[in-house]
C-alpha cells in the first residue's frame, strides 16, 4: 500500500516493478514548534503510514520538504508564493529531505535522505515563466526536477529521485530489509 497520492511516487515505485495500492493519508503536515526538517519529514512518514495501515498490509509511506539555512519549505499557497521560494532559492545550495517508512504490522522501519541541491542562479523572468507552468503548484520548494524545472537545477549531490520525492535505493533497502514472511505477506 502506498500512502501517497503523488503521480512522481507512483510512477518511481512502479519502476521498481512493486504491485501496490494507492491509499493517501491526509494529515496536518504543518512543522511542530523547533522541529528540524529532517525530523519533521520522519514523523510525517511514520504517521502517514500509520494513519492508512490495516492488518497483513505492508504500508509505504513518504514526506519530502526542501530545507534552506534551516528554514523549512512546503509546498506553495499559490503562484506568488511560488515566485518568493525559488528567488529565494536561486543560485543556492539547498536540502531536500524525505522521509521513508515501510510499516508491516508491529515492523516499522523508516529513514531519512537527504541531498543538496544547487539551484542556478535564473532570473527573474525564467522563475516567473517557470511558474505560469503550473508545475510549481504541489511541489516542495517550488520546482520539480523531473519536468521543466529541471532547467532550473545547476547540480545535484545525492539521490536524484529523493529530489523527485521517493528515494528508490533506500526503499528498496527497507522493503528488503522486513522479515521474509512479511514481505510475502504471511502476517
Amino acid at each position: 500500500m502506498l500512502a501517497s497520492a503523488s503521480p512522481r511516487r507512483q510512477q518511481l515505485l512502479a519502476q521498481l516493478g512493486v504491485q501496490f495500492e494507492v491509499r493517501p493519508a491526509d494529515l496536518d503536515e504543518t512543522p511542530l514548534p523547533g522541529e528540524d526538517a529532517r525530523a519533521h519529514v520522519e514523523r510525517l512518514a511514520v504517521a502517514k503510514a500509520a494513519a492508512v495501515a490495516e492488518p497483513g498490509e505492508v504500508v509505504l509511506a513518504a514526506d519530502t520538504t526542501v530545507e534552506l539555512d534551516g528554514r523549512i519549505f512546503g509546498k506553495p499557497i499559490d503562484a506568488g508564493h511560488a515566485l518568493e521560494m525559488l528567488r529565494l532559492l536561486r543560485g543556492r545550495t539547498h536540502h531536500v529531505h524525505t522521509g521513508v517508512t515501510v510499516l508491516a504490522g508491529r515492523v516499522v522501519r523508516s529513514t531519512v535522505v537527504t541531498s543538496g541541491v544547487r539551484l542556478a542562479d535564473a532570473d527573474d523572468e525564467l522563475l516567473a515563466w517557470y511558474v505560469t507552468t503550473g508545475e510549481s503548484a504541489d511541489k516542495a520548494g517550488a520546482y520539480a526536477l523531473q519536468g521543466a524545472g529541471a532547467l532550473l537545477v545547476a547540480e545535484i549531490h545525492g539521490s536524484p529521485t529523493n529530489v523527485i520525492g521517493l528515494p528508490l535505493h533506500e526503499v528498496h533497502r527497507l522493503l528488503a530489509s522486513l522479515p521474509r514472511d512479511v514481505r510475502a505477506g504471511d502476517k
